[in-house]
């Protein structure tokens, strides 16, 4: 691609993420998101493949049918109160709709139909930026609505994409679906708490943008799309290899790695809060997703690959693009749950 063209592209993806942070408005909001999903599109079709054109179609399909659902929201809740204020959002018919579209927006199950197909469609790069950028002007309104939307409706949200997220990547091969399947359930566990402690959606919100930006950049690195082909990845980068199945045992929540600080306090808040049924529910999805990241992990560490490679080894190939960003989310995905009490000193 031109590199003025992405540049502009990339600059536009800030614009609208900016706009939607900025406003108070709903026009302005939706504004902000049309510009994010007009900015991404031409990313995803740049490779002209039928496969990434049709994850382009189904992509901007999705997102145009929850930014009218949005704009209905507004316009109804407006035409009963009076007010475009997006925190104002009193109307419980407009508030069940718009959170439903931002759950549409960001793939919450059970409107997650789109994301494994979107993202398996898409380069891993793109992938990055779907999964992490595209999710923060949703959220920003996500948490502004939370306040007077139904509590049912969030918690049952987040238990059904919990256990839509840990079941979805059981029985996959494709490591694009199984990181669609992942941030299934990591959405989840952020929603679950958005009403009840918002400041604890944001710090889960941050923490798997940096563990699923590390296992993007990793899968770039030693250029695996397939679960057959990380058995063959240690030649390509030994060391980031063996910090890959940190990465995946860190998006898991395995202690005592990054993972498992926003999944510790979540539970802690839901529990303190008086809902240990629930606490409990979503604790024994998050061993369902677990088991495919433990999965991910044998396949890169204990077997080889199980077909002879007529063609040279790819040996520790030299690195093509600039590796500072990769070390510095690989040694924060798996890093930082010392800081747990700062970060709730930060947070407090």
């Amino acid at each position: 691609m031109n590199p003025y063209v992405l540049t502009v592209l990339l600059f536009s993806l800030g614009l609208g993420t900016t706009l939607t942070f900025a406003s108070s408005h709903w026009l302005l909001a939706w504004m902000g998101l049309e510009i994010n999903t007009l900015a991404i599109i031409p990313l995803m079709a740049h490779q002209h493949h039928p496969r990434a054109v049709e994850a382009t179609t189904k992509y901007f399909l999705t997102q145009a049918t929850a930014a009218a659902m949005i704009l209905f929201a507004s316009t109804t809740n407006a035409w009963v109160s009076g007010q475009w204020d997006i925190t104002q959002l009193t109307n419980p018919i407009a508030c069940t709709i718009a959170i439903t579209a931002l759950a549409l927006k960001i793939g919450l199950a059970p409107m997650h139909f789109w994301l494994p197909e979107v993202l398996q469609g898409i380069t891993l790069t793109t992938g990055l930026i779907l999964s992490t950028w595209q999710k923060l002007a949703p959220f920003a309104l996500i948490l502004q609505v939370a306040e007077n939307a139904h509590p049912y409706l969030l918690t049952a949200l987040a238990i059904c994409s919990t256990l839509v997220g840990g079941w979805g990547g059981l029985n996959q091969t494709q490591l694009r679906k199984v990181l669609a399947y992942s941030s299934v359930a990591h959405l989840g566990w952020m929603i679950l708490v958005a009403q009840m402690a918002p400041n604890m959606t944001l710090l889960a919100l941050i923490t798997y943008i940096v563990m699923t930006a590390a296992a993007f950049l990793t899968l770039e690195k030693v250029n695996s799309t397939k679960t057959i082909t990380l058995a063959s990845a240690w030649t390509k980068a030994p060391a980031l290899t063996a910090l890959a199945c940190l990465i995946l045992l860190s998006l898991g929540g395995l202690p005592p790695l990054t993972g498992f600080m926003p999944k510790w306090l979540i539970l802690q808040e839901i529990s303190n809060q008086g809902f240990p049924l629930t606490a409990t529910v979503i604790a024994l999805t998050a061993l369902l997703s677990l088991y495919f990241y433990l999965r991910l992990t044998y396949a890169m560490t204990l077997t080889l690959a199980p077909y002879t490679i007529n063609s040279s080894a790819p040996w520790r190939t030299e690195a093509k693009g600039p590796t500072m960003p990769l070390a510095t989310v690989v040694m924060l995905a798996t890093s930082l749950l010392p800081l747990t009490p700062s970060v709730l000193a930060l947070l407090a």
